[in-house]
């Protein structure tokens, strides 16, 4: 039953909304993170928290995830939203982070940060060009 569960699953889902829907939870999880107990150090995003509060980062982190998750369903060609939302979020993030290093020169560890986003995000972007596999056709045996 359970692997019939997980065909099917992968079936929906493919390898571009597996992606989608296990970064969207991610994001959606680390915005909740931001609610709940926010990080203690906040130097690397003082830019970002002068645009709006740490609150407000945290519900578009949380949208940036939701709406990922919604596309994971969607067949290829009407997945883009996800994609773009995915990466949106953490462009800003990642520039703050950056910033903060240089020329700010306010948090000394800002392009590890910023690194580390931008390397995370990298394989959203390169699953955004990949092409999925056609679905098989029903009453074919999946391998």
């Amino acid at each position: 039953m359970r692997c019939r569960a997980a065909r099917r699953l992968r079936r929906i889902l493919g390898r571009r909304g597996a992606i989608l829907l296990s970064y969207g939870t991610v994001w959606a999880l680390y915005g909740y993170g931001q609610l709940v107990q926010p990080q203690p150090d906040r130097r690397g995003l003082h830019l970002l928290l002068s645009l709006m509060p740490l609150s407000a980062w945290a519900c578009c982190w949380i949208v940036a995830g939701a709406v990922a998750i919604v596309a994971a369903a969607m067949p290829q060609g009407a997945d883009w939203p996800g994609f773009v939302a995915l990466v949106v979020i953490v462009l800003p993030w990642m520039l703050g982070y950056l910033l903060s290093w240089w020329p700010l020169e306010t948090f000394p560890r800002g392009w590890v940060a910023a690194a580390i986003w931008g390397l995370i995000a990298t394989p959203v972007i390169v699953v955004a060009g990949w092409r999925e596999h056609p679905r098989p056709r029903r009453g074919r045996r999946e391998s």
